[in-house]
């Protein structure tokens, strides 16, 4: 589960490289047409990927397979939402709106079935509890 620990934090901490520089960006442009991206990126990709990074630093769930396909959820989704987002606001290819619509969707929708995987795991037994 080491593995599942150090692959969240290297995620999280390329999220969080990226949203400070967003972030950089929009303070010296004097814009915010990034605003929700960068919030998103900051709080999913940074915050969450870090603190799921730390629940498998700590715990080891007994479930291999859940635990498996919540971590790549997570990051796939993490992608999925922000890219999304990206698209879907700024539209930077010119995307049809149905293609950025439904990237946005699929990415939200992947990320939050990772949410409920996680539930489920700190709900069941880790092999500290056996």
């Amino acid at each position: 589960m080491n593995s599942y620990s150090k692959i969240l934090l290297r995620f999280s901490a390329i999220f969080a490289l990226i949203g400070v520089f967003l972030g950089s960006h929009m303070a010296g442009a004097g814009g915010y047409a990034f605003k929700s991206v960068h919030a998103h990126i900051l709080v999913v990709g940074w915050l969450t990927l870090f603190a799921w990074a730390v629940y498998y630093k700590i715990f080891t769930p007994s479930n291999k397979i859940l635990a498996a396909f919540h971590v790549w959820t997570a990051i796939i989704g993490t992608v999925g939402l922000t890219t999304g987002m990206w698209f879907y606001f700024l539209n930077p290819f010119q995307f049809p709106n149905s293609f950025t619509t439904v990237f946005f969707i699929v990415g939200g929708t992947i990320l939050l079935f990772s949410f409920v995987l996680f539930v489920l795991l700190t709900f069941m037994r880790t092999e500290e509890d056996i």
